[in-house]
């Protein structure tokens, strides 16, 4: 087992894109889209259809994922990639468990992680990659690197000719934060924001402002869940209309090719 540390800042995002969709499932949430799941607090989204196989974070339980994954026919062996967001339990929870079924993972770890939890990973997993910067994962795929002061955050980044996709696991360096940052960072138009927002602990009047925001940053599709609250998802529908997309538990979305 190893621990990489990580820091170097890549100076092309440029990459040829996937011959087959990229396809995202929803394997772990609260909010529910399809009835063969269970609906738990937390997230967890497998991607493929790029060089590598990647889960973005856990959910907070790991027999919930595990019989998630086996209703919709995800093999946890075939991840090869595991980004975690951040330290909250609601995201990492189920990674014990997904490593007892696979450990021959690299998991891309926020760099302030305490060292016992980096030591217990980097004990089952193949590597543990400790993340500071943006970096590149693998072809078409990034992390943000930490974001944030008082939570540091990770979010993923697949570039694809559509545009950014941006998923986020709770966005507690605000989702407009987080957007703009990357926007900036990969001077590129905003396809489809994924993901907890973190939009339940303001009133109807911030979530309008917020709104605003992520229209004048450009943002094509959106597809919130998790932490982002009832009525603001209600919201953010009434205004993304046809360029919503519901991605509660058990949903799936392709991207590119011949998917959206």
């Amino acid at each position: 087992m190893s621990v990489f540390t990580l820091s170097v800042l890549c100076v092309s995002f440029s990459c040829a894109t996937a011959a087959e969709p990229i396809s995202i499932t929803v394997v772990y949430n609260n909010v529910i889209s399809n009835e063969d799941c269970t609906a738990s607090w937390g997230l967890s989204i497998y991607i493929q259809g790029l060089t590598d196989t990647i889960l973005f974070d856990t959910g907070g339980d790991g027999s919930i994922l595990l019989s998630n994954m086996e209703a919709l026919g995800v093999n946890p062996k075939s991840i090869e990639t595991v980004v975690i967001s951040h330290i909250h339990w609601d995201h990492i929870g189920g990674l014990a468990a997904l490593l007892e079924n696979n450990s021959d993972v690299s998991v891309y770890l926020p760099s302030s992680f305490p060292d016992n939890i980096i030591s217990s990973i980097d004990s089952t997993a193949q590597s543990v990659v400790l993340v500071s910067k943006p970096q590149k994962i693998c072809a078409q795929v990034w992390t943000t690197g930490e974001l944030g002061t008082s939570m540091k955050e990770q979010s993923l980044v697949i570039v694809t000719e559509k545009g950014l996709i941006i998923i986020t696991g709770c966005a507690h360096p605000g989702i407009v934060n987080i957007v703009e940052f990357v926007k900036d960072y990969w001077q590129d138009d905003i396809y489809l924001v994924i993901g907890g927002f973190h939009l339940v602990v303001y009133n109807e009047h911030q979530v309008k402002e917020i709104i605003n925001k992520l229209k004048a940053l450009g943002v094509k599709r959106i597809a919130p869940s998790h932490c982002t609250g009832g009525r603001s998802i209600e919201l953010l529908k009434e205004t993304w209309h046809e360029d919503f997309i519901d991605l509660g538990c058990g949903a799936k979305v392709s991207i590119g090719s011949n998917g959206e």
